[in-house]
């Protein structure tokens, strides 16, 4: 049985990224939304609805984005990619490894 915030999610079909950044100091962070466009502007505005890790640095770039139908699959994939190494990443990135290639990854 599917729980009731999956059910209203899937009613107004709503979407979900997991998504990439590469700071000007070339480090990764990943986190994911249900607006990217929105989310990266408050990344940029360093507001407190940013993430305190990106304040650090002067710049950042969205290197790599995932889509998917739930919260609960993108924050899956969010914990699964935060457990890889540096080097996993950068091919995940550079389109080495295809998303739909990687255990755990669900196509949407």
């Amino acid at each position: 049985m599917s729980s009731v915030s999956s059910v209203v999610e899937r009613i107004f079909l709503m979407e979900y990224f997991l998504y990439i950044l590469r700071t000007s100091s070339d480090t990764l962070y990943i986190g994911q939304t249900n607006n990217l466009e929105k989310r990266l502007k408050e990344h940029q505005s360093k507001s407190n609805k940013s993430a305190k890790y990106i304040r650090y640095f002067n710049s950042f770039n969205l290197v790599y984005s995932e889509k998917y139908s739930t919260r609960k699959e993108a924050m899956q994939r969010e914990w699964q990619l935060k457990k890889w190494s540096r080097e996993k990443k950068e091919l995940l990135i550079h389109g080495t490894i295809v998303p739909s290639q990687v255990e755990g990854k669900n196509k949407s």
